[in-house]
């Protein structure tokens, strides 16, 4: 018989939370489902492995992944209650919400390719997750089929939530006193299949890094396959670097894709940084119209800045705008036109007492 697990029956912050069974395991952690009965509910707890409690990389990458998790309120990444560690022996705990599900690695699995009018909304979802966590100066650096979960939340079916935050870049500001920086150059942290290339080289990450992987999860969430035909992660780790994707519409001999799509995944999934999509919410926008109706339900993630930029630029609507025209210059315009009227007056009036 195995040995019982040391944390099932635990009590957590006084008997806030007890821990019943575990759910799940991991390379770092388990996730356990607990009560926490003053408000009436079940929540997961992850818990660090104790044997690596020693792990000072290891136990900072929990304390990352809590503190930025922490700060995200997105409703598409899981939320985090509470973090921190159990009074008798020290261990590391994260409590978030409790989520009934699969992740897309699962669903991709058993379910076969995802088709585009239901695989396209989920990733717009991610994308207004990832946004607002960029907006923070938070980049994932792990994003995978695993670490997005479908829930059913509110009656409604594939609500994404976004999870793992271990592997985040965190700005400097969010750092903590004692905090193992993970993002010096030529230091590699990932999952190879899903890299950008500019990852698989251990160079400084952005939020265009991320863009990369979601593109690469959504042709495989499409396809059933990766971007790149490769049998090792070496193999995926030299390809992001060196060879171009095969396009989405040739990769599976049965499945037809919008030639327009092909071209927005191959904008995401450019080697260069510059040349992908710059931001998260852009990318969802790319992707929207190929989404079918559930996509076009969503709400926009274009922010009023986002909106003014585009429409400076023409970009929106595909020509440039009229340039408005300064409420100076509207003055004048209406000064000279009053004294249109005054002289028109004025004449009329000189013309009658000449004809008298």
């Amino acid at each position: 018989m195995r040995p019982k697990d040391p944390f099932i029956g635990r009590e957590i912050l006084g008997g806030q939370y007890q821990v019943l069974e575990k759910i799940g395991t991991g390379g770092m952690g388990s996730v356990y489902k607990a009560s926490q009965p003053a408000m009436n509910r079940m929540v997961a707890i992850k818990i660090l492995h104790p044997k690596l409690a020693n792990r000072k990389d290891l136990t900072s990458r929990f304390r990352r992944e809590a503190r930025a998790m922490s700060q995200l309120s997105h409703p598409n990444t899981v939320k985090v209650f509470v973090y921190g560690e159990m009074e008798d022996d020290g261990s590391l705990y994260i409590v978030m919400e409790m989520l009934e599900g699969r992740n897309l690695n699962q669903t991709v699995r058993k379910d076969g390719p995802i088709p585009i009018e239901r695989a396209i909304p989920i990733l717009i979802q991610v994308c207004g997750a990832l946004q607002e966590a960029h907006d923070l100066g938070i980049v994932h650096r792990d994003l995978k089929p695993e670490n997005i979960f479908l829930a059913r939340q509110g009656g409604i079916n594939d609500y994404p939530k976004v999870l793992d935050f271990g592997l985040a870049k965190v700005t400097e500001r969010q750092m903590q006193p004692g905090s193992i920086i993970l993002t010096q150059e030529g230091m590699v942290f990932g999952t190879p299949e899903f890299m950008s290339p500019e990852q698989a080289q251990g160079r400084t990450l952005d939020a265009r890094s991320d863009i990369y992987s979601l593109a690469v999860i959504l042709y495989e969430v499409l396809t059933g396959k990766l971007p790149f035909s490769a049998k090792t992660p070496m193999e995926y780790i030299q390809k992001h670097v060196t060879e171009p994707i095969i396009p989405l519409s040739e990769r599976v001999a049965d499945k037809q894709f919008p030639k327009e799509l092909d071209e927005v995944m191959a904008r995401a999934l450019s080697k260069k940084p510059e040349h992908r999509f710059q931001t998260a919410a852009e990318f969802a926008e790319a992707l929207r119209p190929y989404g079918g109706p559930a996509a076009q339900a969503l709400p926009s993630m274009r922010s009023d800045k986002a909106g003014a930029k585009l429409a400076a630029s023409g970009a929106d609507s595909g020509k440039l705008e009229p340039a408005k025209k300064s409420s100076g210059s509207g003055l004048l315009i209406g000064v000279a036109a009053l004294c249109l009227v005054a002289g028109v007056i004025l004449a009329v009036v000189v013309m009658r007492l000449l004809g008298r």
